[in-house]
């Protein structure tokens, strides 16, 4: 963990036109600057930067916040990856919080294969480019495949000699340890458990990038020519420390960018797929490496878009195979399409033969919907045969199912009983049994998870009890002979059983403790009314919050200033009323247990708030899309929200109670005409007078309002 102290030396070296401008040409407007969006294709600028308040926001796509926010999405890091990252620009040493003995120890492990994989991707670029058999045998084959040398530079190609121990001589002859080579998989040790091997010996290297841009793992081609006797074509790293194949793709680092720009991604299979369609211009594309793809790697497409594009070659037994991995994909909620490349053709020679516009042209010609091809592609191996057929169905519905949104359930089913000429309802009865047994097994999956959990802190517990009861023993053996306690009495009690536990259960409970009920849904909000009012009330409390709205008199009737927070606070308990944004009300809790803090600044605090959805909410409700310009000052006072505060803020909080509670009523109601909540008198009961108390509420809002006491329904 970084200290807030080095937090907010970052935030406030980070200048946010400074750090934008690496990334985007900016020009001034007003007080502002205004630029093309990096993260969405635009010809008309509408991503806008404030120097004064330090946020930038697209108004088109709505992507922005301050400067950790923009480094977090455009190179797609993590907070403290972002934090790091401004660091290094700016030059602050980073503090972070004292690391126990075992994270050190895997820090510095992890930080030590870093460097090595660093080391051995360097080595091979340098036997590439100054090494004979480099020149000769690695560089020709790049050269046969098409590669340019911008391109061999730009993905770190590389080569390794037939000298079986070459790079591993050369590392230890450098400082670097044997048992670190071996942890990276660059060298393992023969049976004699002596003699330390190169595992890429002759062949040429193809480094595997992370997201960040580190060297995590290598991928070595073996060429014929120079090597004998070698069996597998392709020797990939094994899993380490630093490099877990499943969650990883090959040129994710070199591809984030444009995919995010072109909201697509294309997946193929291998490393020169990759790299000959980035020579063609082509650079939203990642490869599986040959696998199928994984949970993990489905994840980190996802960060970037929701659509994807799988390029096959014509091997119809390759599609068959990986056909079966697209589940996932569609259970991630992404819309997948498949291009079926010529015959004879794979991604990598059809980039050699095309530029990028063809090769774009092409595949928006003859991409299909997947859900349509595995429908054409199974029917047409099914033929007439009715038990083929119908294991077809099964597993087109099957992959039907797996798809969380229920338009998009219901289009595929439309369509997929044109295409089968089967009855629409029958495919629905069958995706719908198919979820609810999804349901079920997930039940049941979380059930076992949960007695797993269960198990495993009850067994912490009788460990921690043996513990204690041996230390206990060994003390009176030391000071009291005659006093001997044993297990069965130690354990028959329950209560001192437990009390090692309460260091580790109140430090859980305020996390997962919320008091806030409602029967409006969680989420789906953004565009009624009572959320826009909420946002409203969080604006002032982010930009206002430590300004005086009121003053009130105490019991000594004395006069004492009451903040915009304290004042929506106190407003929002007098009625019972919470936000509806979980966001939102910790904001409103932490802005409440700081305002009366010395030096407090609201928008300050919560720009630098070290919780990013905090941060990133913040810097949204700091940005305005428009602002006056000096013509309209002159001659005349412009009043500001901050100017008008006293009637601004109980207008907007009046306006949000009436909403929120309507909202609320509503939903109120449609939950007593479930038929499950129906059926039972309890839960009507406890509805009805939930709805009795709402009515209440509302009516004596409105009273204090001046308004009739009617009812909203």
């Amino acid at each position: 963990m970084i200290d807030q102290a080095t937090i907010d030396r970052i935030l406030d070296a980070a200048q946010i036109v400074d750090v934008v401008s690496d990334f985007v040409t900016l020009r001034k407007r007003g007080v502002n600057y205004v630029g093309l969006c990096p993260f969405h294709n635009e010809k008309t600028p509408s991503f806008s930067v404030s120097p004064s308040k330090g946020v930038c926001k697209c108004f088109s796509c709505g992507k922005g916040g301050n400067a950790v926010h923009f480094i977090m999405e455009h190179e797609q890091l993590s907070y403290y990856e972002a934090l790091k990252w401004l660091a290094k620009k700016y030059n602050i040493e980073i503090k972070e919080r004292e690391l126990t003995k075992e994270e050190k120890q895997s820090q510095s492990l992890r930080e030590s294969l870093f460097l090595v994989n660093q080391f051995a991707a360097e080595y091979f670029q340098d036997v590439l480019y100054n090494n004979i058999d480099g020149q000769s045998i690695g560089m020709t084959y790049f050269r046969q495949r098409g590669f340019r040398d911008d391109i061999i530079k730009k993905f770190q190609l590389g080569y390794c000699t037939e000298a079986k121990d070459a790079l591993a001589r050369t590392a230890i002859q450098k400082g670097y340890k044997q048992e670190l080579l071996l942890k990276t998989g660059l060298c393992y040790m023969k049976d004699d458990g002596k003699t330390i091997r190169d595992r890429f010996w002759g062949r040429v290297i193809f480094p595997v990038h992370n997201i960040t841009g580190k060297v995590v793992a290598f991928g070595g081609r073996v060429l014929s020519a120079a090597t004998k006797n070698v069996q597998m074509k392709y020797v990939n790293s094994p899993e380490s420390e630093i490099y877990h194949k499943s969650k990883e793709l090959y040129g994710i680092y070199f591809a984030k960018q444009s995919i995010i720009r072109q909201d697509r991604c294309f997946l193929v299979e291998g490393y020169t797929d990759v790299i000959s369609m980035h020579q063609s211009g082509i650079e939203n594309v990642v490869a599986s490496s040959g696998t199928a793809l994984t949970s993990g790697q489905i994840r980190l497409i996802h960060r970037f878009t929701n659509n994807i594009t799988v390029l096959y070659d014509g091997d119809g037994a390759g599609i068959k195979a990986s056909i079966r991995g697209i589940d996932m994909l569609l259970e991630e909620g992404m819309n997948i399409k498949v291009c079926l490349l010529p015959d004879g053709e794979d991604p990598d020679s059809f980039a050699r033969k095309h530029n990028a516009t063809e090769y774009q042209a092409y595949i928006n010609n003859n991409e299909v919907d997947f859900i349509r091809f595995k429908t054409n592609l199974l029917m047409e191996e099914a033929g007439k045969d009715p038990i083929k057929r119908a294991e077809l169905i099964s597993s087109i519905v099957k992959s039907i199912s797996v798809i969380p949104d229920s338009i998009v359930r219901s289009v595929y089913i439309r369509e997929c009983s044109q295409l089968l000429k089967m009855d629409e309802k029958v495919l629905v009865d069958a995706t719908a049994k198919l979820i609810e047994q999804a349901v079920e097994n997930k039940a049941k999956e979380e059930e076992r998870k949960k007695q797993r959990e269960e198990y495993n802190r009850r067994q912490e517990i009788i460990a921690a009890q043996a513990e204690n009861q041996t230390t206990a023993i060994g003390k009176n053996e030391n000071t009291d002979n005659n006093i001997n306690i044993t297990q069965t009495e130690y354990t028959a009690s329950p209560t001192e059983g437990d009390t090692p536990l309460p260091e580790y259960i109140p430090e859980e409970t305020p996390q997962i403790i919320d008091t806030y009920s409602s029967y409006i849904p969680a989420q789906g909000n953004e565009n009624k009314v009572f959320y826009k009012q909420e946002e409203n009330l969080v604006k002032m409390i982010i930009r206002y919050g430590e300004k005086i709205v009121c003053c009130v008199q105490d019991e000594e009737g004395n006069e004492q200033p009451f903040t915009v927070t304290e004042y929506i606070a106190y407003n929002l308990k007098v009625d019972d009323i919470q936000f509806h944004n979980p966001i939102h009300r910790r904001i409103l809790k932490e802005a409440e247990e700081n305002v009366r803090k010395e030096n407090f600044v609201s928008e300050k605090y919560f720009l630098s708030n070290p919780d990013p959805e905090i941060s990133k909410v913040a810097a949204d409700m700091s940005s305005d899309r428009y602002q006056l310009s000096n013509y309209h000052s002159k001659g005349q006072k412009i009043i500001t929200d901050e100017e008008r505060l006293y009637e601004l803020v109980p207008r907007l909080l009046m306006d949000f109670k009436i909403s929120i509670l309507k909202e609320e009523m509503k939903h109120t109601l449609q939950a007593l005409n479930d038929p499950a909540i129906a059926s039972n008198p309890e839960k009507c009961a406890e509805i009805m007078t939930h709805f009795r108390d709402l009515t209440e509420t509302q009516n004596m809002i409105l009273r204090d309002a001046g308004d009739r006491t009617t009812s909203l329904y």
